[in-house]
């Protein structure tokens, strides 16, 4: 019983989230308001040609058409190889066609150190129209030891405060530093999930608890969707991942779990058959739909439960980093977009 009043309050925890006029996979499911009623109601104007999207509830209360949005962003990870610095990453991101990037911490720090100016480089992104949706970073703020744990937390400021300069929301909360120790209660899991969570809310970067399938700590969405939950905070939220479903023996069926307040980025990749799931690494991951990763469930579930979620290119490929940063991104996201295409097209014809 309280297991699943958990799930529950997880489910309808409250992240902020950020109205985007760019472009996305939208859809919409007919209601009896017209659209007249709708903008009457909405306050919103839209342009007969627009797709953006629009706020889940009117001003009086009532709900909008159910929608589910698929955005695209670029993980910088993708490009790791090229070696390109974050200024780089942002041009590079914005000239294939990415609505969205997610920057590791320490290319911004590393911007930062050397002189650059956050504030420009944010300018930048709004000129380009290009939203820093996420951050990866690696502070051990789940770890066991106090002082260890402190030192990840004040870690965490830190990155959550160059995060925000640069214009950004979230950030990753992975199991750093816990994902090879012994397994960690999940209530002291959650409280400390909370830490990190109020002092987010402080800053304006809420951090998104993610999954890595290869951990003992936060190994399964399971474990996430409990310790989002007992954490008990409005902005608790999950970053899950295909690779890491996989690792983690994560059934596409669990995405129906998570709401639309309760994720707001996903990891796209996919996986082929060998190596198996026992020895496969992150090196393995190849461009989505190119494996046998379950794709069009996964993102089936999601439009079920009307996300609205950007879909973040994470690969680690030494083959793909060999291309030219330019060609390889534009060639996933053809590959992310076919998947959505081939996803939806499916759903259509149930």
């Amino acid at each position: 019983m309280a297991a699943a009043a958990n799930r529950k309050a997880f489910v309808a925890n409250v992240a902020p989230q950020r109205d985007s006029g760019y472009k996305s996979s939208h859809h919409c499911m007919n209601t009896k308001l017209t659209r007249r009623q709708l903008l009457n109601r909405a306050g919103v104007v839209l342009g007969a040609a627009a797709a953006g999207p629009l706020p889940l509830r009117a001003a009086t209360g009532s709900v909008e058409p159910a929608c589910h949005r698929f955005h695209f962003s670029l993980n910088t990870g993708t490009i790791l190889g090229q070696k390109l610095g974050i200024a780089e990453q942002i041009e590079v991101a914005a000239k294939a066609g990415y609505e969205g990037i997610e920057p590791w911490v320490r290319d911004i720090a590393k911007f930062a150190e050397s002189g650059g100016s956050l504030k420009d480089l944010r300018q930048r992104c709004r000129d380009l129209d290009l939203q820093v949706v996420d951050a990866i970073g690696f502070p051990q703020w789940i770890v066991d030891d106090d002082a260890q744990r402190a030192k990840g937390v004040e870690q965490f400021k830190r990155d959550m405060d160059l995060v925000a300069q640069l214009g950004g929301t979230r950030i990753a909360a992975p199991p750093a530093g816990a994902n090879r120790a012994a397994k960690i209660d999940l209530d002291r899991a959650a409280e400390r999930y909370r830490v990190i969570l109020d002092i987010g809310r402080q800053i304006g970067v809420v951090p998104q608890l993610e999954v890595w399938g290869s951990s003992t700590n936060l190994g399964h969405a399971a474990d996430a969707a409990y310790v989002a939950a007992k954490a008990s905070h409005p902005d608790a939220c999950v970053l899950l991942d295909a690779f890491h479903m996989y690792k983690g023996g994560v059934e596409p069926a669990a995405m129906r779990l998570f709401g639309r307040q309760a994720i707001h980025c996903f990891h796209m990749n996919d996986y082929p058959a060998d190596p198996p799931r026992e020895t496969i690494k992150d090196a393995h991951r190849i461009w989505p739909g190119d494996g046998i990763a379950p794709l069009k469930q996964i993102l089936a579930n999601l439009a079920a439960n009307h996300c609205d979620v950007m879909l973040s290119l994470e690969l680690f490929n030494a083959d793909y980093w060999k291309l030219p940063a330019l060609d390889a991104i534009k060639t996933g996201l053809a590959k992310m977009k076919a998947v959505v295409q081939a996803a939806e097209a499916a759903r259509e014809t149930r």
